[in-house]
């Protein structure tokens, strides 16, 4: 089971419409997958058509339940959804002592079995404990950048707190890729930063971009993740190829402090 982090404390980065999209897609090529959605917002789990299921990933944290207790199925077959909770939003307040970060993965550590052939975690847009449960649950990071210049500005952070966690935390942890989203190709902006991006981290950058597209916006008021929405538009392509990118690729390695990194493929 490969266990994929998708971060970035930037809010607005195609974060939650990456893990949505690219879970339906990989379930799409064959695979199981289960989600696990850490914002407390709740975007995942609302556009899967989850809501109010109570405080049931807060006692993930805070008690001994354990994950299948809190394992839901989606209305696609293959793949499982882990529901958040508001009362996320207060976790730090409640999680004290020592190996708090490990929590989630001593969760998914007492599953009898595993099941799925993906573990795709939806992080909250900020580097808290809730984000380094997940970094330090994971094995590979995936990072989605919004096509803007002022989303550049914290990708160097963000790198190199993946890279203390990798040396602190979880030695197995590597940086999959960079992932750029909203490219809008009829703006001479949007070519800008994907080009910045590819120059400023080399070896780092997928090869798909994940372009401007009114049907994923649409997609959440229907409930549905794009494949199912509308399996002919351009945001279902460009999720399609990023889900064969990934079954194709192996996790990079972490180069030097800046958690520079060369993606194998």
């Amino acid at each position: 089971m490969r266990k994929l982090a998708i971060v970035n404390q930037k809010g607005g980065s195609g974060k939650t419409t990456t893990a949505v999209n690219l879970a339906a897609t990989l379930v799409e090529k064959g695979n199981k997958v289960l989600l696990i959605d850490l914002d407390p917002q709740a975007s995942a789990s609302l556009w899967y058509g989850f809501k109010d299921k109570g405080q049931g990933l807060f006692d993930l944290f805070t008690k001994e339940e354990p994950l299948e207790t809190v394992i839901e199925k989606t209305a696609i077959e293959g793949l499982y959804l882990v529901p958040s909770s508001p009362l996320l939003a207060g976790i730090e307040r409640t999680l004290t002592g020592l190996g708090v970060e490990y929590t989630l993965r001593k969760k998914v550590e007492m599953l009898p079995s595993y099941p799925w052939d993906y573990l795709l975690i939806d992080c909250p847009p900020n580097l808290g404990l809730i984000s380094l449960n997940a970094l330090t649950l994971a094995d590979e990071v995936l990072i989605p950048v919004e096509a803007h210049v002022m989303a550049l500005h914290g990708l160097v952070q963000l790198l190199k707190t993946i890279q203390l966690v990798k040396q602190k935390l979880n030695k197995e942890l590597e940086i999959l890729g960079i992932l750029p989203c909203r490219v809008d190709y009829r703006n001479k902006h949007s070519k800008e930063v994907v080009e910045q991006l590819k120059s400023r981290f080399p070896g780092k950058v997928f090869s798909t971009c994940i372009r401007e597209n009114i049907r994923l916006a649409e997609a959440p008021l229907h409930l549905k993740p794009i494949p199912l929405y509308d399996p002919h538009c351009k945001g279902t392509e460009d999720y399609r190829q990023l889900a064969e990118e990934i079954m194709l690729s192996s996790a990079c390695s972490v180069a030097g402090a800046s958690g520079g990194a060369i993606l194998q493929r």
